[in-house]
């Protein structure tokens, strides 16, 4: 029966969350558990297309991606797919009714990461992180609310902002494998070779306006959402301070990382926040 199947997809798509982020499957397991296969499912197709640009350095990225995104159509129009991924994606992106546009936008912004170097002009950095980011906010935030179009037009703002607040601070952590392994540089205006203080304060300035503005919409989130998504902008905002307090010179020779231990303690602190409603 296809429904066997259709389980074996879903476990595959939470597999690579686990395999893939601790932190995003540590939040994932906060959600309510009607919703945590979906998430499982969308993270599981953004990340699958993320490996292909970033990761498979020996072999044909583009006939790769290109096939990616050919069985990804497919799965969309045939309403199955043999492969497990796009088979459990395709499952939410039609149980929620996810806009068609947000996966178009979100494989244009991958494709941009594919066999060049990327320095970004101010507009093109914003189309790639509403294409990277904001649209799998947007993906989720169709999941959070159950398809309410009333509640996701209400929030799609603060989910943008949340999802590219994510994305910037990822930038910022990775500054050095981006540039120096993958000869790529997202911020605009920003000379990585003599990154100082001042281009530092302005990045994070950008981010902290970003998640202020998400922050807003996380506590308008149905009961089956907040406290998972709460947590994950509790781990994303403890990675931001860290980065703000340590010199550019450092940043841009490791890679800043919370700890388990850190990382477990800003669960037992959020689940506390949580149940007395500060949030």
């Amino acid at each position: 029966m296809k429904t066997i199947f259709d389980t074996v997809s879903y476990s595959c798509s939470k597999l690579v969350t686990e395999h893939y982020s601790t932190s995003f499957s540590l939040a994932t397991k906060m959600l309510g558990k009607s919703i945590r296969s979906d998430i499982h499912n969308i993270y599981g197709f953004v990340r699958f297309a993320d490996e292909i640009v970033d990761s498979f350095h020996e072999y044909d990225k583009l006939y790769l991606f290109n096939k990616f995104e050919e069985d990804l159509w497919d799965a969309l129009e045939r309403k199955i797919s043999l492969n497990p991924i796009l088979n459990s994606f395709q499952h939410t992106f039609f149980k929620y009714d996810i806009p068609l546009h947000l996966v178009e936008s979100f494989l244009k912004s991958m494709r941009m990461d594919i066999g060049k170097k990327v320095q970004l002009t101010q507009s093109e950095y914003k189309d790639y992180i509403y294409g990277s980011a904001d649209v799998v906010g947007l993906m989720c935030l169709k999941v959070f609310v159950n398809g309410n179009l009333d509640a996701y037009h209400k929030l799609q703002d603060s989910a943008m902002a949340l999802g590219s607040a994510f994305q910037k601070v990822n930038f910022l952590r990775d500054l050095k494998a981006d540039f120096e392994e993958l000869n790529r540089s997202y911020f605009p205006h920003v000379d990585l070779n003599a990154l100082d203080q001042e281009n530092k304060h302005r990045i994070i300035t950008e981010i902290e306006a970003d998640f202020k503005m998400g922050y807003a919409g996380i506590a308008k989130l149905p009961a089956q959402a907040k406290f998972g998504v709460y947590t994950a902008y509790r781990y994303y905002s403890k990675l931001l301070q860290k980065l703000k307090n340590t010199p550019p010179l450092e940043i841009k020779n490791k890679r800043i990382r919370v700890t388990n231990y850190q990382k477990f303690g800003l669960l037992a602190s959020s689940y506390v926040n949580y149940k007395l409603k500060l949030v």
